[in-house]
């Protein structure tokens, strides 16, 4: 009887103890409560309607691990989305700051190249009421039409510089011819037969011709290189706002709020995996890297032309002393002149009336030294240097929205790898979009470029190839196929929605699958697991029994 009793008493301890051990062997991950989180997301501004006070189980999460959460699936939509608004947000803000970089030296040498121009003008003017007296009332328009016609190119109007400089020397030359020869009567078929002799005759002297080189080539520079930082401005703005496909959103809730769901709040994503996300989802921006860079190398040349040989200030400012020039080099020379146009254009009729001869003037304009001012060269100093900076700015862009979220390298074993809090495995991925094929944590279709993207891209080429005809002294006009825009702007003009060119369009073909990881419907999850404990256990004290029978 003893023995009897003995054996059900046996068989119960056993049981107790393998269910114990069962415990201890197998665990069990399900958090406790939902405290942390539930504090967590009413900070991120939502309500706590439906919020789980202790976990449960996941079966219902289609980003988050599916193991016990503390996530419903309204608070995963809820954080999905916050993800994208905050991603995008981060991608917009940084856009935003290189494009104040981009806006204030466009401002800054904006500013510059036009007070030149105003002080040039100002000092031809003053130096001529002064040195010509008269003469300056007959020719004072000429000169503000010159003046007028440098800005409306440099502000981007449809000007063509050369015709420009040769009708204000045709202008000049036929103010000048009839006041300086008020004893005859001088009309218009006149003035037209003088204009042709002018090619051969040179009544200026050299000067309209080496003018012209210099400040074709100054003007052209300063308006192509403005045009520049608009158009950077621009491309800056419209990628920085390209929207985040399905998948990224997907990877950056992984990344970020997932750990919250799983109970494991507080270790940050691994330094690698962050990059591999970040890659993944700006994968499109960093195929700019290679036009970007060209761009600013081809504006630094610009840069390195208005500062030598000729200085954009010296060049503009010495405008008022060659004009001068060439007014007393015609007036020194003009009984030579006369008499050959009276060759070949006949002998012009007297005039009946007396008039005074005007008396040869005098140039007081201030000679101006071929070396930059201190202004000119701060200016060009700092926008070689904003240049050299932001060269690399968009294969950097994935690091630099890292820097805050990712683990430092001390704790590269207590960090969130995406599934848990351990080391990150697989390799950082390369820069653009080719280099995504096997990213393990963002699906890339590598054969559809985001058209955004590529269009921003051509209109890089098109400003390259400017900047490069106007360091050769040469002035261009692409077809734009851009919004417009002028060298006046600012970069930061209204969205728009941009065209889809056929010819960039890729066939389409589709990407393998590749993870670094199970993928979530292959994952053994602890959570679920457990719930398979009771059998085991069963199992168990079945095999007890029948041995304790024996």
């Amino acid at each position: 009887l003893r023995c009897g009793r003995v054996y059900p008493l046996m068989g119960f301890v056993v049981l107790v103890f393998l269910c114990a051990l069962t415990g201890l062997v197998f665990g069990d991950s399900k958090p406790k409560t939902c405290s942390d989180i539930r504090h967590f997301y009413i900070n991120k501004g939502f309500n706590l309607n439906g919020v789980p006070q202790t976990a449960i189980s996941g079966e219902h999460l289609q980003v988050c691990s599916q193991g016990y959460t503390c996530c419903t699936s309204g608070m995963e939509e809820n954080l999905l989305n916050l993800s994208q608004r905050e991603f995008e947000t981060q991608v917009k803000e940084s856009g935003r700051t290189l494009q104040a970089s981009l806006n204030s030296q466009f401002k800054s040498f904006d500013d510059y190249f036009l007070e030149l121009l105003n002080r040039s003008e100002a000092s031809l003017q003053t130096s001529f009421q002064t040195g010509f007296g008269p003469l300056f009332s007959q020719i004072t328009k000429v000169f503000q039409d010159l003046y007028s016609d440098f800005r409306r190119y440099y502000r981007g109007s449809s000007v063509n510089l050369e015709e420009a400089l040769n009708e204000f020397w045709a202008r000049l030359l036929e103010r000048l011819f009839k006041v300086l020869n008020p004893q005859y009567i001088i009309g218009e078929e006149y003035l037209e037969c003088v204009a042709k002799q002018s090619e051969t005759l040179k009544p200026f002297g050299d000067t309209p011709r080496e003018l012209k080189t210099k400040i074709t080539r100054t003007v052209i520079a300063a308006r192509t290189f403005v045009q520049g930082l608009v158009i950077s401005g621009e491309a800056v703005r419209k990628v920085s706002q390209v929207s985040l496909s399905t998948e990224c959103v997907r990877a950056v809730m992984k990344m970020t709020y997932c750990p919250h769901c799983s109970g494991v709040a507080f270790p940050k994503p691994c330094s690698s995996y962050c990059k591999n996300v970040m890659k993944g989802c700006l994968a499109n921006q960093a195929d700019l890297d290679s036009e970007w860079r060209n761009l600013a190398d081809a504006m630094l040349e610009v840069v390195d032309k208005l500062s030598r040989p000729y200085s954009v200030d010296s060049v503009v400012l010495s405008l008022p002393k060659r004009i001068a020039e060439a007014i007393l080099y015609m007036q020194d020379n003009l009984n030579t002149f006369n008499n050959k146009v009276f060759q070949a254009c006949g002998s012009p009729t007297q005039s009946s009336k007396t008039e005074d001869q005007i008396k040869r003037g005098r140039n007081t304009a201030e000679e101006v030294s071929g070396t930059p001012g201190a202004q000119l060269e701060k200016v060009l100093s700092d926008v070689s240097r904003m240049l050299r900076d932001i060269m690399q700015y968009w294969v950097h862009l994935p690091r630099k929205l890292c820097v805050d979220r990712e683990a430092g390298p001390s704790e590269a074993d207590t960090c969130w790898n995406g599934m848990s809090v351990a080391r990150y495995l697989p390799e950082v991925m390369g820069d653009g979009l080719a280099s995504q094929i096997n990213n393990p944590e963002v699906e890339i279709d590598i054969t559809k470029p985001d058209m955004t993207v590529r269009k921003q891209i051509m209109q890089l080429k098109i400003m390259i190839n400017r900047l490069k005809y106007a360091i050769n002294g040469n002035d261009v006009d692409f077809q734009d196929t851009s919004d417009d825009i002028s060298g006046s702007g600012s970069g930061m003009c209204a969205d728009d929605q941009c065209s889809r060119d056929p010819r960039l369009t890729a066939p389409k073909t589709e990407k393998p699958n590749v993870y670094a990881y199970p993928s979530e419907n292959k994952k053994v999850v602890n959570g679920r697991s457990s719930q398979n404990l009771p059998c085991v256990s069963l199992y168990l004290l079945s095999l007890v029994t029948v041995l304790l029978r024996r």
